[in-house]
C-alpha cells in the first residue's frame, strides 16, 4: 500500500517542449502550504516563457487550490497579457475550473496610475468638499422641511406638544449652559476693554472704550458667545443622544409603536433652544458689559455711572436689539443641525464620533456663516 501524502510532500513542475510549444507539467498536490518550495523557480519559469505559448499537462497532478491554480496559471501571464486562455492535456476534476476563476479575479501586475501633482491633488480635494457641502446643504434644506411640516400639524393640535420635553431641554441646553456662557462673555468684555484702552489711549481717546466695548457687545461677541457655546455644548449633546438611541435601536422601537421621531425628538430640541437663546444672548451681554466696565474703571478710572452714562448717550438701544435678533435664528440652525447628525448615526461607536465631530463643525460653520449674511443685511439697513 502506498503512502498517503500529506501537505508538507514536496511538489515540482517539470518543463518540456511539443511542437514549438511549452509543456508545463505540475506534480504533487498545489496546495497553499507547498506553494513556498516552487515559488522561486515559478518566478524564474515567467521570465524563460516570455511571449511563447504555453499549454499545462494536468495528468500527474494532485490536489490545487485556488492560491495553487493562481500561481500556477500566473506562470504564463504577464503584464502585457494579463488575462490569457489555457490549454490542457489532460483531464482534472477542478484544475480547469479553479484556474479560470483566479485568471478572471486577479491581476498579474498592479494598475499603473499616471503621477498626481499636487495642484491636481488639491483640485480633486476641494471639489470633493464643495460637492459634499453642496450635498450637506440641500439635505439640511430637506430636513427643516421636514421639521416644519411636523411643527404646523402640532400647532394644529397643541396637545401633542410635549413640554415635559421642552422644559428638560431648555433647563440642560439653557440654564445649566448658562454660567459658563456668562463666564467666557464677561472675559470677552475685558479683553475687548484692555484692547481699546491700550490702542485708543495712543491717540488720547481712551474714553471711547466705552463706545467699543458697547458696540462690540452688543452687536455681536453677547450673542455669539452664545451660540459657539451652544454649537460646541448643546448640539454635541443633542447628535450623541439621538446617536445612542439609533445605537441602541430605540428610535426603530419608537416608529414600530408609531410615534414620530421629528414630533418626540427633534421638535422639542428646536422649540427649546429657540426659547432659551435670547434668554442666553441677554446674559451673555450683560456679562460682557460688567467685564468691559471693571476693566475700564480699574485702568480708565471710568466710574460704573460714568460708563452706563456714556453709553446711554453714544450707543442707541438698537444695537441691542440687532444682536438679540441673531439668537433665535442661531439656535433653531444648531439645534437642527445636531438632531439631523444624530439621527444619521449607523451602528457603530465610530460612526457615533464621526457625526458627532460633523455636527459640531457644521453647527460652527453656519453660525459664522449666518452672523456674516445678518452682517450685510444690517449694512444695506444702515442699522
Amino acid at each position: 500500500m502506498g503512502a498517503r501524502r500529506t501537505d508538507r510532500d514536496p511538489i515540482d513542475i517539470s518543463v518540456s517542449r511539443e511542437d514549438g510549444r511549452v509543456v508545463l507539467t505540475p506534480i504533487g498536490d498545489w496546495v497553499t502550504d507547498n506553494l513556498a518550495q516552487v515559488d522561486k523557480r515559478l518566478r524564474a519559469l515567467e521570465a524563460q516563457i516570455g511571449e511563447r505559448s504555453a499549454v499545462f499537462d494536468v495528468r500527474r497532478l494532485g490536489r490545487i487550490d485556488l492560491a495553487g491554480a493562481f500561481v500556477l496559471g500566473r506562470t504564463v501571464r504577464s503584464c502585457d497579457r494579463p488575462h490569457v486562455h489555457f490549454e490542457f492535456i489532460g483531464e482534472h476534476s477542478v484544475a480547469q475550473k479553479l484556474m479560470a476563476e483566479a485568471d478572471a479575479n486577479s491581476e498579474v501586475c498592479p494598475s499603473s496610475h499616471p503621477p498626481r501633482t499636487l495642484l491636481d491633488i488639491i483640485l480633486t480635494r476641494s471639489g470633493r468638499a464643495v460637492m459634499h457641502a453642496l450635498h450637506e446643504g440641500v439635505e439640511t434644506a430637506a430636513f427643516f422641511g421636514q421639521l416644519l411640516m411636523t411643527f404646523g400639524r402640532v400647532i394644529m393640535n397643541p396637545r401633542r406638544i410635549r413640554w415635559n420635553g421642552i422644559i428638560t431641554v431648555a433647563e440642560e441646553a439653557g440654564v445649566n449652559a448658562l454660567p459658563i456662557i456668562a463666564l467666557l462673555a464677561f472675559f470677552i468684555g475685558a479683553v475687548v476693554a484692555f484692547l481699546g484702552a491700550n490702542l485708543l489711549g495712543r491717540f488720547g481717546a481712551s474714553l471711547f472704550t466705552v463706545d467699543l466695548v458697547a458696540l462690540a457687545v452688543l452687536r455681536e461677541f453677547g450673542v455669539m458667545m452664545m451660540a459657539l457655546i451652544l454649537a460646541g455644548r448643546s448640539n454635541s449633546a443633542f447628535t450623541a443622544h439621538i446617536g445612542a438611541m439609533k445605537m441602541r435601536q430605540e428610535i426603530d422601537a419608537m416608529q414600530v409603536l408609531g410615534m414620530d421621531t421629528f414630533e418626540v425628538l427633534v421638535l422639542p430640541r428646536v422649540i427649546a433652544c429657540i426659547i432659551m437663546a435670547p434668554v442666553l444672548a441677554f446674559a451673555a451681554t450683560m456679562a460682557g458689559l460688567v467685564g468691559g466696565g471693571l476693566v475700564t474703571w480699574a485702568v480708565l478710572d471710568v466710574s460704573p455711572s460714568l460708563f452706563v452714562a456714556r453709553m446711554q448717550e453714544n450707543v442707541p438701544l438698537i444695537h441691542f436689539w440687532v444682536g438679540i435678533a441673531k439668537a433665535p435664528v442661531f439656535a433653531l440652525a444648531i439645534s437642527l443641525i445636531g438632531c439631523r447628525q444624530g439621527l444619521l448615526v449607523g451602528g457603530s461607536v465610530q460612526s457615533l464620533g464621526e457625526r458627532t465631530t460633523a455636527s459640531v463643525v457644521q453647527a460652527l460653520f453656519t453660525v459664522i456663516f449666518i452672523d456674516a449674511v445678518f452682517a450685510m443685511i444690517y449694512l444695506e439697513l444702515d442699522w
